[in-house]
């Protein structure tokens, strides 16, 4: 077992949400519970959430590596997700995840040498009308990202990261 029991715990208490028949439903929850614990989803930690459902490891590492919230290489601290799709694009997200490559020195799918920031681009985040728009370690959403509010965000984050 790679994960502690309170993250079990947690796998328990997503499957009891579906059918006992239908365990596989509870990959992404398990996914999401063992990335918190772990900041990544290796490959034995894949084959453990598919030990644990029952299912095969293969239809864990489908879901693994079809979503992008799915670390399966270690990430930076803050792994920052950016829209580049058409309507934020076209509101700047292109420009600012420019910025953001330039201020950082990596491109997207890179994590800087410090290992403080992984930079990626990201699927449509649903918050159009906000872009562009970009996640903060798949949870924190920020909005009308400007180069400004990129460069505090990341100050802040640099700062917290060191105090940690």
């Amino acid at each position: 077992m790679l994960l502690s029991e309170q993250a079990y715990r947690k796998i328990d208490k997503e499957l009891t949400k579906f059918p006992s028949d239908q365990k596989q439903s509870a990959i992404m929850a398990a996914l999401t519970i063992a990335q918190d614990e772990k900041a990544w989803v290796s490959t034995e930690v894949i084959e453990d959430v598919a030990a644990y459902l029952g299912v095969p490891p293969i239809a864990v590492q489908e879901v693994a590596t079809f979503y992008n919230m799915f670390n399966t290489k270690p990430a930076g601290r803050y792994k920052l997700t950016i829209c580049t799709n058409l309507p934020c694009a076209l509101r700047d997200s292109v420009k600012v995840a420019d910025h953001i490559k330039q201020k950082l020195g990596i491109d997207f799918q890179d994590t800087t040498e410090d290992g403080m920031f992984t930079l990626v681009e990201g699927e449509c985040m649903g918050a159009c009308g906000d872009s562009p728009v970009m996640l903060v370690n798949d949870k924190h959403m920020c909005v009308r990202m400007s180069e400004d509010k990129l460069d505090g965000l990341i100050q802040e984050l640099r700062q917290q990261g060191e105090s940690a």
